[in-house]
């Protein structure tokens, strides 16, 4: 499982390639002393072995969302929900799995990618009482 976790990582820091707008060198949002990492990406980026073992669907047609909770700079256990919306408005609710490995915790959900279009991500993290709300716009493409 270590090998997905790195993997995962990785992904998240270096594919820009589903973006259409300018990203910023690392999708991250602060909330007091809590950060969120973020990053979507197609799933055909993962190899075969690293979707079976994350319990993904390696297809062009699925897109991949990763988030990380970081507080006083160790990984925290978090409630992630969230949604996506293409332009027309219809919703597809985002089902996020904890994924927890030597000392690295994510939550990764996947979501289908029919045709290339801009779509919008609204993802809410849970740490304590606290709610916080990241929305973000991305250019997806159906992989090849």
């Amino acid at each position: 499982m270590g090998r997905i976790a790195l993997f995962v990582l990785t992904a998240c820091l270096s594919i820009s390639a589903m973006a259409a707008d300018v990203i910023k060198g690392e999708r991250k949002q602060t909330f007091g002393d809590v950060t969120v990492h973020y990053n979507t990406f197609n799933s055909t980026f993962l190899t075969p072995d690293i979707a079976k073992a994350a319990e993904l669907i390696r297809s062009k047609n699925q897109g991949v969302i990763n988030v990380s909770v970081i507080k006083a700079g160790k990984p925290v256990i978090a409630q992630v929900t969230g949604t996506v919306k293409d332009l027309t408005s219809q919703s597809v609710p985002l089902t996020f799995r904890q994924i927890t490995e030597q000392g690295a915790i994510y939550y990764i959900a996947q979501y289908p990618v029919e045709q290339q279009e801009v779509r919008t991500f609204e993802i809410k993290v849970q740490t304590g009482d606290k709610i916080d709300t990241i929305n973000f716009n991305q250019e997806l493409f159906p992989g090849e």
